[in-house]
């Protein structure tokens, strides 16, 4: 789904524990009120809201939402087939998921090792 040509036109998600809907609408290169939408119809994309109805993003909502505009805005799907194709096979976007991660992580520790050091 996010495969790493894909990935690479997107920033690199920072290590924060949360991310506020203008900081994801960045990363995601999507609009707030597209993040709000989606939030409706797909039941997985679940942010914290706080004083307010504030939302708070977690690293893997972010994921999941980099993963709906590439089924979305890449791969020509439908809401409804998005929605279908999150939900249904688990194995190959479970493999991507995680391979994403392990990019991510990866390039992370990268900066790490290379402010380590100077």
């Amino acid at each position: 789904m996010l495969e790493a040509s894909n990935n690479n036109e997107l920033p690199v998600i920072p290590g924060k524990r949360y991310f506020t809907i203008g900081e994801v609408s960045d990363l995601c290169d999507v609009k707030p009120h597209v993040l709000r939408y989606w939030e409706q119809e797909f039941p997985k994309l679940k942010p914290v809201k706080r004083r307010g109805n504030r939302r708070y993003y977690q690293r893997q909502d972010v994921i999941m939402i980099r993963q709906i505009r590439s089924l979305l805005y890449e791969h020509g799907y439908t809401i409804g087939g998005a929605r279908q194709k999150l939900e249904g096979g688990k194995s190959k976007e479970d493999v991507t998921r995680s391979q994403q991660i392990i990019l991510q992580l990866r390039t992370e520790l990268e900066e790490v090792l290379d402010i380590l050091k100077a």
